[in-house]
């Protein structure tokens, strides 16, 4: 491609030439920036676990079920031997509900092994005292991406996608017992079910605004609204006694609840659950099952090709051992020398952080002490934990079992050990993120950052790069993850992660102004593949705002600061290639704003930009100043 002037398009600038021999792998739908590092944390991983199984020694306990675990799901021959026979007892269960009254016998049972059922429930911290657990409700899901595929409008798309599914759903029903006629009348039931579920349940936009999910409600009022379900009976088997209250996450759900669920509609539901316990067994079954189950997500994002047995047994691995093996990754592949000079850094940005707040220009003395206040006692969690959590003690693997069993048997473990904390503290030293997990995140019911190892290697990061580099590649999103503290979420939260209003009524109206001029700024580009929807990706967009701001501070104090290493940087780390498909979809679920543009649209806000580069009004990546943002 002809090469592009940084002033009118930084991204294609410093990532055009890779991007035109960057390819992106079949089983995967993209490459470049995170993916490749994930691919090589991935391979790398793999090579560790095979090496482990090889010479069967082991560095913990953790490990040794981890890798018994991985041979199992590893092992093909075995898989292809048992065909669908593993997960049938599983089906019949569902099989076999006659009426509404059949669930309710087993509704404890469902909720507790993750059956598909038309309600979810789980445990998480109380937004409003965050030293303890709530139970949470919310609706089931819908089949297609999001529920906005679903409006007037996106017909074609719908049936199309629609479409995708129903043949993966008809490919794995062929293998089960249920007669043709059977299999037919399973799609169309199913589909009909997430129709109804498809009116009531939030859309990504608005479970963005996760502040609003909190809606306290009296266990008694849910158990009239989801009738004929015997709710409180269920909840008495499964945690021994009645909750008096409920967190309501979709409130407009639930006022509907009885539409989507009842007497005339329990068909419907059963053959709705009996197809989603199905293609969420599929990659636990067969090789050629596991093929046919990832068809849908793969046509969704535009996949060529299912990923080797290897690869698939690595991640399903990873999902439930995820701290132990985050830990020997971190340990081996993370230095001591890097883990210092990060955590340096973060010190840094943090007290610039505090020193932007203070000479802030529309924040009030006491709203600027409150921020302050929450930036000293932000936690920082850096690498990897120091040990690993007790409940791994549970996970156990049975070699002579199927991987279906293994799995089933790990999940029920799983799901037990997040229901008991309901009546527990809750443990601020767990981390989210675990050491070979490339990414990283600010937890608002915490107030704590984390950095996983795995995301500390360039060219986010690397003690061979310069300072000015490092400052637009791990600096910008350190910056990022404390923004987020202040976004349009976190700033409802205070210092100890409560949901809580610190902030004087004029200054959050100002702050309000702000986030809509954000909103504004990025609502309705057009991409090739569609439209972003402004309010969606505020929150990440107003994080990517103040983490530019406050490194670009800290590089306006540097002696040897090289503003070009740190832009070019910047946008080095979002080069990446996706799938048209993915893509798309992405514009509509994703919280994050595509690579593309947030390389190119937070750098126009800031002075330096136009300083560095000579970028004038003629120039394509120019905006005049009254339209340029700076929150934090």
């Amino acid at each position: 491609m002809e090469k592009v002037r940084i002033q009118d398009d930084l991204f294609y600038y410093v990532n055009g030439e890779k991007l035109e021999t960057l390819v992106i792998p079949d089983d995967k739908p993209t490459a470049g920036g995170f993916a490749d590092l994930a691919k090589g944390v991935e391979e790398t991983m793999i090579s560790e676990l095979n090496d482990m199984a090889e010479s069967q020694k082991y560095p913990n306990e953790y490990l040794r079920n981890a890798v018994s675990f991985y041979r199992i799901a590893k092992d093909v021959k075995k898989r292809n031997k048992q065909g669908i026979k593993p997960a049938l007892k599983s089906l019949n269960k569902i099989e076999k509900l006659k009426d509404v009254s059949a669930l309710n016998r087993k509704l404890a049972e469902f909720t507790v092994d993750g059956t598909p059922l038309p309600f979810n429930i789980g445990v998480s911290e109380d937004m409003m005292d965050t030293t303890r657990h709530c139970l949470m409700l919310q609706g089931p899901s819908v089949i297609l991406p999001d529920v906005t595929y679903y409006k007037e409008g996106m017909e074609s798309q719908k049936e199309a996608i629609l479409g995708m599914w129903s043949n993966t759903a008809k490919a794995l029903l062929a293998y089960t017992p249920l007669s043709k006629e059977d299999q037919e009348q399973y799609v169309k039931d199913a589909i009909s079910f997430d129709a109804l579920i498809a009116t009531l349940v939030k859309s990504s936009e608005e479970w963005s605004e996760y502040t609003k999910l909190y809606n306290p409600m009296p266990v008694n009022k849910v158990a009239r609204l989801l009738k004929p379900l015997k709710f409180k009976k269920m909840l008495e088997k499964v945690f021994g006694y009645i909750p008096e209250t409920i967190i309501v996450a979709e409130p407009r759900w639930l006022k509907g609840a009885k539409t989507i669920f009842n007497e005339e509609t329990f068909t419907l539901y059963k053959h709705w659950a009996y197809i989603n316990e199905l293609i969420h067994a599929a990659p636990l079954l067969s090789e050629e099952l596991r093929e046919l189950g990832g068809s849908y997500r793969r046509a969704l994002m535009g996949i060529a090709k299912c990923s080797t047995a290897e690869k698939a047994a690595y991640n399903l691995t990873s999902s439930f051992f995820s701290e132990p093996l985050g830990l020997y990754y971190g340990k081996k592949y993370f230095g001591e020398e890097a883990k210092q000079d990060v955590v340096e850094m973060v010190t840094d940005i943090i007290e610039t952080y505090k020193n932007r707040i203070k000479a802030n220009d529309f924040l009030s003395p006491s709203t600027k002490e409150k921020a302050v206040l929450k930036l000293s006692t932000m936690k920082v969690k850096m690498g990897y934990p120091d040990k690993v959590d007790p409940y791994y003690d549970r996970l156990l693997v049975d070699e002579n079992a199927s991987l279906y069993a293994n799995y089933q048997k790990l999940s029920l473990a799983r799901a037990q050990r997040e229901l008991e904390k309901l009546n527990k503290p809750v443990d601020r030293s767990k981390w989210v993120m675990p050491g070979h997990m490339v990414n990283a995140c600010y937890n608002p019911f915490s107030n704590d950052i984390t950095f996983p190892a795995a995301i500390l290697q360039a060219p986010f990061y690397s003690i061979h790069q310069t300072r000015s580099e490092n400052l637009g590649g791990i600096g910008a999103v350190i910056g990022h993850e404390i923004s987020h503290a202040f976004d349009n979420n976190g700033a409802k939260c205070d210092e100890n992660g409560n949901l809580k209003n610190w902030w004087t009524k004029e200054d959050f109206k100002k702050f309000n102004a702000k986030t809509k001029a954000m909103i504004k700024q990025w609502d309705g580009i057009e991409l090739p593949w569609g439209k972003v929807n402004g309010a969606l990706v505020v929150s990440e967009n107003i994080a990517d705002n103040g983490g530019m701001a406050c490194t670009l501070d800290i590089m306006s104090h540097m002696w040897n600061a090289n503003y070009e290493e740190y832009f070019m940087n910047w946008a080095r780390v979002w080069c990446i290639k996706a799938k048209p498909e993915y893509a798309k979809m992405l514009l509509s679920v994703d919280v994050h704003s595509p690579a593309y543009l947030r390389a190119n649209m937070q750098p126009r806000n800031f002075e330096e930009w136009y300083q560095t580069f000579g970028v004038k009004r003629t120039d394509k990546m120019y905006i005049t100043p009254k339209k340029r943002i700076k929150i934090w």
